[in-house]
């Protein structure tokens, strides 16, 4: 089945953007940035079930983008739905859980290296001079005593999930070196919104305390709290990355908020904003701690800062009241 887009209509637009894990936090709120900005957005989704395109309907985009289902782990799609109008590919739609990279391993290295290895051989063989970012994490990095990290940093990783994004980080800059592709990574350290997966421990913070708030007999448990990770606003790190293409020439950056936090900081912050007691909450609960985590990291975007003239504008508590209010900029 070949996928015709109308090609005429591109005229209208100042630009073309593909987005693969449109559905996402990011790939949501890319496509709301870019739109603004005057691009015409087509995204792709593994699911166009409702249940997972209401980021998109959050954000009142879904009427404006062209939503493609299919996945970039199939060459011959990647090779349909890219072509020479396309002025930037965004490559979000990795498995992006830590946890079931330990008992999914294959999907977590199919889904973010073969993706974007995929979309590399295509702009290759075909010769288009589309721009390629691809989402990196600083969870590549590992354990490391000094957990400051910047884009030199000796890559570590300790999870499949961090091997598969080294493995992508290290084909994304072979094939910008070897082939003069515009491709890019932006190394992304943890990043919070309203739209946050359910997954991630902050939403589930977030949430279960709003539940606890309207009834008491709920309990919080939690693992292991002392844990420090650099938290930011994913609104910021959307620009950021936009940023990133608007380069003549392709570099990777490192996107964070140069801060840490630890979990229990995060959870104590939520606990006394919503005035909700300490007795609701148990730590260390043994099915909650992983067995391999990172004690902790923090990103150094001074490099970043000064190349891109960016900096994050919202802060850790003001990230924290708007999870808690579902305020979604």
């Amino acid at each position: 089945k070949v996928i015709k887009i109308n090609q005429s209509k591109y005229m209208k637009y100042k630009k073309t953007a593909i987005i693969f894990g449109i559905t996402g936090q990011d790939g949501a709120y890319l496509s709301h940035f870019l739109l603004q900005k005057g691009y015409r957005v087509i995204g792709v989704t593994r699911n166009k079930s409702p249940k997972n395109l209401f980021r998109l309907k959050k954000l009142k985009v879904i009427k404006k983008i062209i939503i493609l289902k299919g996945v970039a782990t199939d060459l011959k799609f990647c090779k349909k739905v890219i072509n020479s109008k396309i002025n930037e590919i965004y490559y979000l739609a990795g498995d992006s859980s830590v946890v079931k990279s330990f008992e999914t391993p294959d999907i977590s290295l199919k889904s973010n290296t073969e993706g974007i290895l995929n979309i590399l051989q295509t702009l290759k063989q075909k010769k288009y001079k589309s721009k390629l970012f691809n989402a990196g994490s600083g969870q590549f990095y590992g354990d490391n005593k000094k957990n400051f990290y910047n884009i030199n940093s000796k890559i570590d990783p300790q999870s499949p999930y961090g091997v598969s994004k080294a493995a992508a980080y290290w084909l994304v800059k072979i094939y910008r070196e070897k082939y003069n592709i515009y491709c890019c990574t932006g190394i992304l350290f943890n990043h919070e919104s309203p739209l946050r997966s359910k997954e991630f421990v902050t939403k589930k913070i977030i949430d279960t305390a709003i539940k606890i708030k309207k009834d008491r007999n709920i309990i919080l448990r939690l693992g292991n709290v002392n844990i420090y990770r650099d938290w930011g606003w994913a609104p910021d790190y959307i620009n950021a990355i936009w940023l990133m293409m608007q380069r003549s020439k392709p570099r990777d950056f490192i996107i964070g908020s140069g801060k840490t936090y630890s979990l229990k900081e995060f959870v104590d912050k939520v606990f006394r904003y919503l005035k909700i007691s300490k007795k609701n909450l148990k730590t260390n609960v043994s099915k909650y701690k992983r067995k391999i985590d990172l004690r902790g990291y923090k990103a150094n975007i001074i490099e970043t800062q000064k190349v891109l003239k960016w900096k994050p504008s919202v802060k850790f508590d003001t990230i924290i009241y708007k999870m808690i209010n579902n305020e979604l900029f």
